[in-house]
């Protein structure tokens, strides 16, 4: 897929529920943004899902989990279901690497390996490092949308997960290189 569509079909559907966040009544604005977001995201799974010719497996899983736990804000009419999503999704990637490391099946190796040539023993030091990554991600998650107000907690979730994440793999480079097979 090329870059900016990715981008467009990546970010488009967080974009999607900011706006319609910072739009929402007070005292209903996160509610007001659940429902959009689900739709945005269904729509971007189906166009990547046209783009491609084959069922994106990371972007469908995330989707499912928005549409579950969405779908549990709504009904219930609880946001507690919804913060709670980034760190159950994050906790559950960490978990699926984890359960790769021990059967000696590395599936970060799986996921990336058409874009990487790494030494096994650098396979396996990245998959700890996201692994930690995924478990702290999911620990401040927790902290914020424990302790900040709603409003704090969207910025973070918006603005703040995707810089950081990015700065994590950026960190990652040296790795990469020092473990990195030629062809």
């Amino acid at each position: 897929m090329k870059g900016l569509t990715k981008i467009i079909i990546d970010i488009g559907p967080l974009a999607i529920f900011f706006i319609f966040y910072t739009r929402g009544e007070e005292g209903a604005k996160l509610q007001s943004a659940i429902l959009p977001l689900m739709i945005a995201t269904i729509v971007a799974i189906l166009f990547s899902y046209i783009l491609e010719k084959k069922i994106p497996i990371m972007p469908t899983f995330g989707a499912f989990i928005i549409l579950v736990f969405g779908g549990l804000t709504i009904y219930f009419d609880n946001e507690v279901f919804f913060k709670m999503k980034p760190t159950i999704i994050n906790i559950i990637f960490a978990i699926i690497l984890y359960a790769g490391e021990v059967i000696k099946k590395p599936l970060l190796k799986l996921l990336l390996g058409s874009a990487l040539k790494l030494s096994e023993e650098g396979w396996s030091i990245l998959t700890k490092r996201w692994i930690a990554f995924f478990i702290a991600l999911g620990i401040l998650n927790e902290i914020i949308w424990r302790t900040q107000s709603t409003d704090i907690w969207v910025n973070f979730k918006v603005f703040g997960i995707l810089p950081i994440t990015f700065l994590f793999t950026l960190s990652q480079f040296s790795l990469l290189k020092k473990h990195q097979i030629e062809d």
